[in-house]
């Protein structure tokens, strides 16, 4: 991957555009980014990760905020970047999610994220989905964000974190950069098969321990199987059946004893119902022959009863006549009262008779007819003088309408009389104000250069006593290493003064010696009292190094505090805090009277604009209002006009009439109620003829019937339930007879009559004890019976259960201990998992790597050692890395390291990984990297064994750029990219060396 050009548009601290030509800037492959804390490095690199991978590194993600405080209202955020990747050109444009003021109105509006990936080789299809753009960047790459961000942009803070951290935090650092989502699955189907077939297991072993208590309590015992569950079962079977078998024998008796006792219960039943039969009989027959004399009585009522009723519906019939007469007849006296409310009603009935006579009917319909042409004629008349209402109203609505316009029309005009002069004192009001914000920016570059005084006062003060602690560490760390450096010398001339015995210490018996030669050693040197030994020189020159040490890293922060002091200074001027505080409350004052003052220049140019559109609204307005007027006035003579000619026309039809509506009304009720009155008087003389004729029809039936008259023939009727009660008594005494003969003359009767009365009790009581004898044998037989099969059912579920078992099982443990295995425990000496086993090699490969770059920027000192074994207290082993320090042979671990010592390491580590990272991704080439801070913690021969393995890392193309503030670098690397901090946001400028 090689970048190209990158162009930055209101993104983090750039508020306007800035551009960077990274084939001019990494020409000869190796240029600096630098610029004040805040500038805006890092956002340089957050804005090329954004361009390929649309997010940007670490926790700045988490804000979600891109967007330049800086830019101008509505302008988009935008990164565009020309790179080479994978062997293809292409150039990438992203604009990420932001908030953009509303089109209308007032608030803001999100606008959603937007990119575009250009071929500039031609080839393919350019893009425009964000998914598909991804996708197409991650398969050039061949590695995801979080892989990118570690080994092409090298934050150095993570690695100096990842150096020291516990194995958990490294591993969870590395499962980010390889993918071992494969061997996570591969446990984790381990683990599931696992439970799965731990859980196949439980179910089969709680089967069978459920069949065995089935078993249990099927025999009647309780729960417990032996050992053998299977043969325990068999010989519960077998038990239930004998058991079974002596019931049964014991039920077929008490069987027979009560079937023997049934058969006898059941004559003597049959003998006494014969004997209650006949007894019965008798008795019903004496009973009919004492009622014979009421029953002849009761036969001479139903056949008066049935002559009479013909007669009785004659008079129903007439009495039906006579009522729908008299009802008819009330009908017409009701009809009549109404139409004689009315004055003209009661002059028609004075010239009707009644009962009616033969011109009455013509007499009625002829009023009728009369009165239908003069409700019509009235109706005519309320049509026209409703319409005289409506347009009367219409009249009155018009001319209070011409008066609201006419007060309208002199309120506009009044109005524009006063706009004017308004809009004069609004125009003057809103330049006054205009010329008040011009001279914003000036007051606020102002502010800004007292706060910078401000802020540098107060700094300089912590500072100077912050050197002040720094000389005073500075003079400790050296009287600390003079003080070391004697005790070195002292223990060093100790040791050559007691070398004889030191070296006899060591001889043997023929051992030559190393002074002289001989093997002969007549008298060995003997330890001088206070002697020292080799480990005593080591150990005092182990003080003597770190001693040193601290000295150099005092004199390096006494000299970086110097520097401060320097820059502060200069910054201050001559003018102590007190002044720089007032000047900074003098500018801030008068820039916030100018901002107040500014702030109003809204309102004051809403209102002129109000104004202004006032005075237009004003002008259309009363335009409006004449033409209104002018077509009012028109409506209204033409109204006045037509209802002048409505009055003339109703005055003249009208007459003497007072009130048309009332007299349409009265006569149209009147001409109806006339109508039903002639109606109803027709049908009241026919009600009447067919009463008269009912009523002699019914006097003709009581004579034909043998009565006398109606009233007898009234007398003598019966309801038709009475008659049919007296032919049911009838008929039930002769039926009565003839059952009770017929029982008297049943054979089996006459046998029973002449036995001895049955005694039915004896024969229950004996049958019953033998009954009770044979469902007590028949339940314990059931029971025996149904235990016997239950027992024998469970017991073959149970075996086959215990079959089913034992594969399961075999196979449930094979699985358990390859899953123990794989997730690093069981028969795992090195209690790896298989995912912490893949990310221990890989480890393995990045130790290696950066190994070799640690020796070369160390001098051959220092070197990575990785540690494969188990973690302490249940960790995950294989992630442990420790250094060894060749000048001392001792693997010490990587939180021992000074500051310096500490950055090596974490370049070599972060540039190791890269190399592994690269590897795994297909041997991808990252011909661009940028390695970020760090620099400031090595002193000058280390730092220049560091710039020579940059030199390497250039060599063959590779374009490397150092983020740094050190001042040393931009000496030592003459292509720079700065950073300039400024108010309106940060802008670059770059130096090609």
């Amino acid at each position: 991957m090689r970048l190209h050009h990158l162009e930055v548009t209101a993104f983090g601290p750039f508020g306007g555009t800035v551009a960077v030509d990274f084939d001019a800037l990494g020409a000869d492959g190796l240029f600096l980014l630098h610029g004040q804390t805040g500038a805006g490095k890092t956002t340089v690199l957050d804005a090329v990760a954004f361009a390929l991978y649309g997010r940007v590194p670490g926790a700045r993600q988490e804000g979600k905020r891109l967007l330049s405080d800086h830019a101008a209202p509505g302008t988009p955020p935008k990164v565009v970047l020309e790179a080479t990747i994978g062997g293809r050109r292409l150039r990438i444009t992203r604009s990420p999610e932001y908030q953009r003021p509303k089109l209308r109105g007032t608030g803001t509006t999100k606008e959603n994220a937007k990119a575009t990936l250009e071929w500039l080789d031609g080839r393919g299809e350019n893009l425009t989905r964000l998914d598909e753009i991804g996708e197409a960047v991650g398969r050039l790459l061949g590695m995801s964000a979080d892989q990118f961000f570690q080994v092409v942009l090298l934050p150095q803070g993570d690695f100096a974190r990842f150096l020291r951290a516990d194995t958990e935090e490294r591993g969870a650092l590395l499962e980010r950069l390889f993918d071992t989502g494969r061997f996570a699955t591969v446990e984790e189907w381990f683990a599931q098969r696992r439970r799965e077939n731990e859980a196949a297991v439980s179910e089969k072993k709680a089967a069978v321990g459920r069949l065995a208590a089935q078993v249990s309590a099927a025999a009647g015992i309780e729960a417990g199987a032996d050992a053998d569950p299977v043969a325990w079962a068999r010989r519960l079977v077998d038990e239930a059946r004998e058991a079974s078998e002596v019931a049964a024998v014991a039920f077929t008796a008490a069987q027979d004893t009560a079937e023997r006792t049934d058969g006898a219960l059941r004559r003597t039943r049959e003998v006494r119902q014969l004997q209650d039969r006949a007894a019965a009989a008798r008795d019903r027959l004496a009973e009919v022959a004492a009622g014979r004399g009421a029953r002849e009585v009761l036969v001479a009522e139903r056949d008066r009863a049935v002559r009479a009723v013909p007669v009785a519906t004659a008079e129903e019939l007439a009495a039906a006549a006579a009522g729908a007469a008299t009802r008819e007849l009330a009908r017409v006296e009701r009809l009549a009262g109404a139409v004689a409310r009315d004055p003209d009603g009661a002059l028609l009935l004075r010239r009707v008779s009644r009962p009616d006579a033969p011109d009455d009917a013509r007499i009625l319909a002829d009023a009728v007819r009369d009165w239908g042409f003069e409700v019509a004629r009235l109706a005519e008349l309320i049509a026209r003088d409703a319409q005289r209402r409506s347009a009367r109203a219409a009249l009155d609505a018009a001319r209070a309408r011409r008066t609201d316009l006419s007060d309208a029309a002199a309120r506009v005009a009044a109005r524009r009389t006063e706009v004017p002069n308004e809009l004069e004192r609004a125009d003057a009001e809103l330049t006054s104000v205009r010329s008040v914000a011009a001279t914003l920016p000036a007051l606020a570059d102002r502010c800004a250069g007292a706060r910078e005084r401000v802020s540098a006062a107060t700094e300089l003060d912590l500072v100077r006593a912050d050197r002040e602690t720094g000389v005073e560490r500075h003079r400790r760390a050296r009287d600390a290493h003079l003080d070391a450096r004697e005790a070195l010398a002292r223990v060093r001339e100790q040791r050559i003064a007691g070398m004889a015995a030191e070296l006899a210490a060591g001889l043997a018996a023929g051992d030559p010696c190393p002074v002289c030669g001989s093997a002969d050693h007549p008298e060995l040197a003997r330890p001088a009292s206070g002697a020292v030994s080799k480990d005593d020189e080591d150990a005092a020159r182990t003080v003597e190094q770190t001693r040193a040490r601290e000295l150099d890293a005092a004199g390096v922060a006494l000299a970086e505090l110097d520097r401060r002091l320097g820059v502060l200074a200069d910054r201050v001027g001559a003018a102590d805090r007190d002044e720089v505080a007032a000047a900074l409350a003098a500018a801030e004052a008068a820039h916030a009277a100018a901002a107040a003052a500014a702030a109003t220049e809204p309102v004051a140019a809403g209102a002129l604009s109000r104004l202004r559109a006032e005075g237009d609204a004003l002008g259309r307005r009363a335009e409006e209002l004449s033409a209104d007027l002018a077509a009012l006035d028109q409506r209204i003579a033409d109204d006045t006009a037509r209802l002048a000619e409505l009055d003339e026309a109703i005055t003249r039809a009208v007459g003497d009439e007072t009130d048309l509506r009332s007299r349409h009304d009265r006569l149209d009720a009147l001409a109806a109620a006339t109508t039903a009155l002639r109606d109803q008087r027709a049908s009241a003389s026919a009600a009447a003829v067919a009463a008269t004729a009912a009523a002699e029809r019914a006097a003709r039936a009581a004579i034909d019937a043998g009565f006398a008259d109606a009233a007898e023939a009234g007398a003598a009727a019966r309801s038709q339930s009475r008659i049919a009660e007296i032919d049911a008594i009838v008929a039930a005494a002769a039926e009565e007879k003839v059952r009770a003969d017929a029982v008297l003359a049943d054979p089996a009767v006459i046998e029973a009559i002449a036995s001895a009365p049955a005694d039915v009790p004896a024969a229950e009581a004996a049958h019953a004890v033998a009954a009770d004898a044979r469902d007590q044998a028949m339940r314990v037989a059931t029971a025996a019976e149904e235990r016997a099969a239950k027992v024998e059912h469970y017991a073959d579920a149970l075996t086959a259960k215990v079959e089913e078992l034992g594969p399961v099982l075999a196979r449930y443990e094979e699985l358990a201990a390859l899953a123990d295995v794989v997730a690093g425990r069981g028969q795992n000496a090195r209690k790896m998992s298989l995912r912490s086993y893949v990310l221990a090699a890989r480890l393995e490969e990045v130790a290696l790597s950066a190994s070799a770059r640690l020796r070369r920027m160390s001098g051959g000192r220092y070197e990575f050692v990785h540690e494969d074994g188990a973690g302490p207290r249940g960790k995950r082993g294989g992630l442990g890395l420790d250094i060894r320090d060749d000048h001392t042979g001792v693997v010490r671990s990587a939180k021992t390291l000074s500051g310096g010592e500490s950055f090596l390491a974490s370049l070599s580590l972060a540039l190791g990984l890269a190399d592994v990272v690269a590897a795994e991704s297909g041997g991808v080439v990252l011909d661009t990297m940028f390695i970020d801070e760090g620099f400031g913690t090595l002193d000058a021969e280390t730092l220049e064994s560091v710039m020579g393995v940059l030199d390497e890392l250039r060599e063959g193309g590779r374009v490397v750029g150092v983020v740094s503030h050190v001042d040393e670098m931009r000496q030592r690397i003459p292509s720079r990219l700065h950073v300039v901090r400024g108010r309106a946001g940060s802008t670059l400028e770059a130096v090609a060396g």
